[in-house]
């Protein structure tokens, strides 16, 4: 088995990195930042709650990944080629943003941001099936985990970063600046290797569209992998979901929440996401799901403890930081866990039709959690949180009786 630093030397980990970043870039472009530059240029508040409706494309991505999938363009290959459309696109439309003012113009920046949206979603798409076939299983967890720190790291870049650009720059200047700042993942695109078609491109956009979801729904033990899918992460959805609401509740400050969710719960994600993909070479699929698993719905505990003694602070950062990290490691596996189930000929539609399950567990989770704490009570509700666990991990008894793809 490869060493861990020899797999943080790859180029090809190196790519994976920097196409995390060139995917995390434009997300707070058309959500925190934008909301901030419609706040400071007095744009009404009702407008800026409609704006909300700009992050659309991003849900109903699956619709047109089998296109993705299905056509290749002229220029280096099935999925660089798009991806370097995908970021093309983002430059444009990223920079067109920066020629209007929000409050004189809110239909064309509206239309602009969806746009954004739109490529933004496209380039996940694309970026998602990049890695997932240039990679081996091996790599999985540990690739999960490079993605996601230059995800993170573009978050941050194109959210607090771009704030602070804005008290020195204006906001047009604000957002050619993170135009620019998608050239760090064309260069990289641009010099990255194209992943071996493994499997003939679908023949037809019928194909590309039936074809994706008749192979993986024929799966043996496709249910279980399905409810699997939309279960693994439930408790620590139901887990965070309230979490602000809970800690105001308590009585800790905003801000105090605030550096310790963005400061302490940021780290901890990172380095439990590049913990739980070192531990996944050493452990295998399985065993990491099992593990990892056990550990992010534990830490829920924290949470229940918290709920018991009330206002605590050390108990407070042990809380967020627990659950930030022990969810990392979880996400690592899962992530690589989602990579495995893809078919080579249709890695694009079938991860779109995946991320697409996980986004069920937010709505699963989030949809009554409001009305469950205020029927129970704080520490009953973490109790529930914690024993919501329990369905994923029945469910990995059957591990070896699903038909997994790689």
């Amino acid at each position: 088995m490869k060493s861990i630093l020899t797999v943080f030397s790859n180029r090809r980990m190196m790519t994976v990195f920097l196409l995390g970043f060139s995917s995390g870039v434009p997300l707070s472009l058309v959500g925190s930042t934008l909301q901030a530059w419609m706040v400071t240029q007095e744009v009404d508040l009702a407008v800026i709650g409609i704006f909300s409706l700009v992050g659309l494309p991003y849900t109903l991505k699956f619709f047109w990944a089998p296109a993705l999938d299905r056509f290749i363009p002229p220029f280096l290959g099935r999925r660089r080629g798009w991806i370097l459309i995908a970021q093309l696109a983002l430059v444009l439309s990223i920079s067109a943003m920066a020629l209007f003012d929000p409050a004189l113009s809110p239909g064309v920046i509206a239309a602009l941001a969806v746009c954004v949206a739109f490529f933004s979603a496209s380039q996940d798409i694309v970026v998602d099936a990049y890695k997932t076939e240039i990679l081996v299983q091996s790599e999985y967890g540990i690739g999960a985990a490079v993605s996601n720190l230059g995800y993170r790291l573009a978050m941050l870049f194109s959210g607090a970063f771009a704030l602070i650009l804005a008290d020195h720059l204006s906001w047009g200047q604000v957002y050619l600046c993170m135009a620019a700042a998608m050239s760090v993942g064309i260069i990289a695109n641009i010099f990255s290797d194209e992943p071996p078609l493994k499997e003939r491109s679908p023949r037809s956009l019928k194909e590309a569209v039936i074809e994706p979801l008749k192979e993986f729904f024929r799966r043996t033990g496709v249910i279980e992998l399905v409810v699997f899918i939309v279960t693994y992460k439930l408790d620590v959805v139901m887990t965070l979901a309230l979490m602000t609401a809970f800690m105001l509740e308590l009585g800790f400050t905003k801000t105090e929440i605030g550096a310790v969710s963005k400061g302490f719960g940021l780290v901890a994600t990172i380095v439990g996401t590049f913990v739980g993909g070192a531990w996944f070479m050493r452990l295998g699929m399985q065993r990491s799901l099992w593990i990892f698993g056990i550990l992010q719905g534990i830490s829920s505990i924290c949470f229940i403890a918290l709920a018991k003694v009330g206002h605590n602070y050390p108990m407070m950062v042990a809380a967020i930081s627990s659950e930030n990290f022990f969810s990392g490691m979880g996400n690592a596996a899962y992530s690589a866990f989602l990579m495995s189930l893809c078919n080579p000929k249709f890695t694009a539609t079938q991860f779109a039709l995946l991320t697409s399950l996980m986004a069920l567990t937010r709505t699963l989770a989030g949809t009554p959690t409001g009305w469950l704490a205020k029927a129970v009570g704080w520490e009953t509700y973490y109790i529930i949180a914690l024993l919501l666990m329990i369905p994923s991990l029945l469910l990995l008894t059957r591990f070896k009786r699903w038909q997994l793809y790689a």
